[in-house]
């Protein structure tokens, strides 16, 4: 029984030799009429892979970054669908997490013949997302390094944009994990994640998976120059759990209530501020493609 591929792309997002080499590898692989969706705006891509679900597609191929992966995670969310991530934007950061590569043909080959897993996925006031959702400093601080500022210095762009936006971003808040009080008084942000590497090569969350029911939380409470730098240099050599202005703990809930409005975020995503955060693990809520895991002692073998 033959399978029926659709791909859902952000046409301004790139990969090798674009949607013109992915519609060669597909026919070479024996798909030469995926369903085929194009989008000028990630906003635009939950309809299309609806709709491919809808006309039975089997794989949804979704090319495009974290936004637009996010979009259509949150569009499929607890339906049979099976996403395969062609990782084409910018930030990559769930692709990363699953060793997804950005060549070509190893991705289309890990969508087409990967083993299939169900992820977890969090949500964030009603909204999924797979890699991480944040407020306070964290949103502000990723608004303003995606303007290309991490292109060109990679981690340390969020030093820069972190402290540059420190002087408006405490805030008191009252917030609790799996129903208990976990912190009260003035933070920097919360955070909650799904995965491990949250910031583009910065792992936070050490140890943390996709698919073990639990979400990793954060709460920062730097709030000097001094503190944040010790803060974000910690955390960037991976040892987030000795800096005194960072306390994390897992659990399968968080309600943050915040003093006044403050800027959120899930996957990169900026919404508007809120007083209120409600986030909540979704246990293998979304089955995606990821590469199979090699055998022991397979490497020698080749």
């Amino acid at each position: 029984m033959s399978k029926t591929i659709a791909v859902v792309a952000h046409c301004k997002k790139t990969l090798g030799g674009g949607l013109g080499e992915l519609r060669r590898v597909l026919d070479d692989a024996g798909f030469p009429e995926p369903l085929w969706y194009e989008v000028a705006k990630s906003k635009q891509a939950p309809k299309c892979a609806k709709n491919a679900l809808k006309k039975g597609a089997d794989i949804i191929f979704v090319w495009g970054g974290d936004g637009t992966v996010r979009l259509c995670i949150d569009a499929l969310a607890g339906t049979d669908a099976v996403v395969a991530i062609l990782p084409a934007g910018t930030a990559n950061l769930l692709a990363t997490n699953l060793s997804i590569p950005t060549d070509m043909a190893t991705a289309v080959e890990i969508g087409l013949h990967g083993q299939r897993t169900a992820l977890d996925t969090g949500t964030v006031n009603g909204e999924h997302f797979a890699v991480m959702a944040g407020a306070g400093l964290d949103a502000l601080m990723i608004k303003d390094a995606d303007t290309g500022l991490k292109d060109r210095f990679g981690r340390a762009a969020y030093l820069w944009t972190g402290a540059r936006n420190l002087a408006s971003s405490p805030v008191k808040a009252k917030v609790d994990v799996d129903g208990r009080r976990f912190h009260r008084g003035e933070i920097t942000c919360v955070l909650a994640g799904n995965v491990s590497d949250v910031f583009s090569g910065v792992e936070v969350f050490d140890g943390s998976r996709p698919d073990d029911g639990l979400l990793e939380f954060g709460v920062v409470t730097a709030k000097s120059m001094g503190e944040w730098i010790r803060t974000i240099s910690t955390v960037v050599l991976g040892r987030s759990e000795n800096s005194p202005f960072v306390n994390t703990m897992r659990g399968s809930r968080m309600k943050v209530t915040f003093d006044k409005p403050t800027r959120y975020e899930l996957d990169g995503d900026a919404r508007k501020p809120t007083k209120k955060l409600r986030i909540k693990i979704r246990p293998k809520s979304i089955t995606v493609c990821v590469p199979v895991p090699e055998s022991p002692g397979e490497d020698q073998k080749a």
